[in-house]
């Protein structure tokens, strides 16, 4: 089972750059660490966010790594925490930070005509 999903967004370069920096933006993260080796064009970001959902007492982690690489941003969401198992009914129709992210992605990929592309993992032989 698959625990992240990644995203390739592909199209100009401005307006690749645009994208990260708008979506830190639009939804800031808690932490957010900026990387950019020297002598290269890209730029890596690791934001986490995290939100707090009282009713069912759990808390949420999303990490989201952008990779700037020039032509392409490779996106890879990692959600963490929470409560498994059955819980019983939905508590609250509320959204939640992961699906807000990935409907900036989704939507600024739409509006500006970027690419996008989301990577499927490979299916494993189930062993018998």
């Amino acid at each position: 089972m698959n625990s992240h999903t990644t995203y390739f967004v592909f199209g100009p370069t401005a307006t690749l750059r645009r994208m990260s920096s708008k979506m830190f933006k639009e939804h800031p993260p808690k932490f957010l660490y900026e990387y950019s080796p020297e002598g290269s064009s890209e730029t890596i970001y690791v934001a986490v966010y995290e939100e707090y959902e009282k009713q069912i007492n759990s808390s949420v982690t999303l990490t989201c790594i952008v990779e700037s690489l020039g032509k392409h941003n490779k996106i890879v969401l990692k959600k963490t925490g929470g409560r498994m198992g059955f819980r019983g009914s939905s508590l609250s129709e509320e959204r939640n930070v992961e699906s807000n992210v990935i409907d900036f992605i989704l939507d600024f990929s739409k509006r500006h005509g970027l690419t996008l592309q989301e990577e499927q993992p490979p299916k494993q032989a189930e062993e018998e």
